[in-house]
């Protein structure tokens, strides 16, 4: 029987750290299943789902601690079955305003006062294409519970400030 762990990496960015965790998941006959990978902070920074043959994980371990000695810090957990009572509509929305310290908690207070669930996020910040101020930029996908309107949802966002504007790419805007 297969296992799913999630490999968490961090590290010194530069070219061949993604084929190294290719070649460790290949090595000990893993599939690659999804995976976030990114630079953040000069870091090469990112987790991995993989699904491993089963008496495989030593293995993989033993395969992570040599990209270790590359200068790559690999952490490897178990993963847990997705949930199957996963009710409501999934929704991207894309958050802009000004920057300030707490914007991120701000918006996250309102999505857990609504019991909205976060099932992916990346925030930005960019010059402001008209005062040259940082301007922050968020995208998330989120899970919205059953009975929660699209409207309320934008009206608790753009309730943190007059300078937040909510956005939904796929068009939404009521229910």
């Amino acid at each position: 029987m297969n296992q799913s762990v999630i490999l968490t990496v961090v590290g010194s960015d530069r070219p061949g750290l993604t084929k190294a965790l290719a070649d460790a998941v290949y090595q000990v006959g893993g599939n690659w299943l999804e995976s976030h990978l990114s630079r953040l902070g000069g870091q090469y920074v990112g987790s991995v789902l993989v699904e491993l043959p089963a008496g495989r994980l030593g293995d993989l371990e033993a395969a992570a601690q040599a990209i270790d000695a590359t200068g790559l810090s690999v952490a490897i957990s178990p993963s847990v079955a997705p949930a199957t009572d996963r009710a409501g509509d999934v929704l991207a929305i894309e958050i802009v305003g000004q920057d300030r310290p707490g914007i991120v908690r701000e918006v996250t207070t309102v999505l857990a006062g609504l019991h909205v669930n976060i099932e992916g996020f990346s925030s930005e910040i960019e010059g402001s294409a008209w005062s040259g101020s940082p301007l922050f930029r968020g995208q998330a996908q989120l899970l919205l519970p059953p009975g929660l309107s699209v409207d309320r949802l934008r009206e608790a966002l753009e309730d943190i400030s007059g300078e937040i504007m909510v956005d939904f790419p796929d068009g939404r805007s009521n229910d």
